[in-house]
């Protein structure tokens, strides 16, 4: 089934939900009720729109249902997120590869925001204060509370915090000034970023680096990385075109440490991710050879 979308109007407020919808789409109920579980259901009166997932919620004239459905972004299924720390008013989970930050209009099941929603105890409202790439993976933090989002927000918006990540790149970095820092404009805007050599691997000719950034352009360190003829591996937006790599390599970019001053409490804050998940310099070189 191809992708669609439904506008409707609330007249008679004796309607239900899922009648509405059976009434204006060729789904079964079964499936209405998996796509709004999803996210794929919003409810709103003029420019006052939210995403509603109860399907028993009563109707008011004037409303209008707007139904998102996309067979191809509703099957889709991503590796489960891990909690790393909850700190009540903001957790921080590792997001894995595949994973995104925030919904589109058409489902918000593979986002780390959902997920944090729906695996924490007790449930809370989920905010999001930055963000990582859909083909990244590593650290990211999730607000509860609108004080925690605004204030977490401010801190990443001023880099008040070290944030470090690894790559792993096509080439010898141990062969470049150590460190390397790298200041090549982003989008036209100015863009820092420290990159150390951390191991080469002579046989694969591949380098696993910590990367430190003070700023965080999109597609910063993968932009730097190849500006510098390093291309992160598993990079096939930015990275060399002529690799071929498997469908299970995933990007070679991951967020591993955050410290900061909890703009909350003023408590001195450190989180490492698990050597585990973690780039792994023998095992990318192993799946290249």
């Amino acid at each position: 089934m191809e992708a669609f979308e439904r506008h409707i109007k609330v007249d008679n407020t004796e309607s239900s939900i899922l009648s509405l919808l059976s009434e204006n789409c060729d789904l079964s109920a079964t499936e209405i009720k998996n796509a709004i579980a999803k996210g794929a259901l919003w409810i709103g009166r003029g420019k006052q729109v939210q995403r509603l997932r109860r399907v028993k919620k009563a109707l008011k004239a004037g409303e209008e249902l707007h139904f998102y459905y996309n067979p191809k972004v509703l099957d889709q299924i991503v590796p489960e997120a891990k909690l790393v720390a909850d700190l009540e008013s903001y957790s921080v989970w590792y997001k894995p590869y595949g994973m995104l930050s925030q919904g589109s209009k058409w489902s918000d099941h593979t986002t780390i925001s959902r997920w944090a929603q729906t695996h924490l105890t007790p449930e809370r409202p989920v905010f999001i204060v930055h963000r990582l790439d859909r083909a990244a993976t590593g650290l990211i933090i999730i607000a509860h509370t609108k004080a925690a989002a605004r204030a977490l927000s401010g801190m990443f918006e001023q880099h008040a915090l070290e944030k470090h990540y690894q790559i792993i790149v096509h080439g010898n970095h141990s062969e470049h000034d150590q460190p390397e820092v790298i200041t090549q404009e982003v989008d036209g805007k100015s863009a820092k970023s420290t990159f150390n050599c951390l191991e080469h691997d002579r046989d694969a000719n591949l380098s696993l680096i910590d990367v430190k950034i003070d700023s965080g352009r999109k597609h910063q360190i993968r932009l730097h990385a190849a500006g510098i003829g390093l291309p992160v591996v598993a990079d096939r937006l930015h990275g060399d075109k002529s690799q071929q790599y498997a469908d299970d390599l995933n990007l070679q970019l991951c967020a591993v440490t955050l410290d900061f001053t909890c703009p909350l409490t003023g408590e001195a804050r450190s989180f490492k991710l698990d050597e585990t998940l973690r780039p792994n310099l023998k095992a990318v070189a192993a799946k290249l050879t």
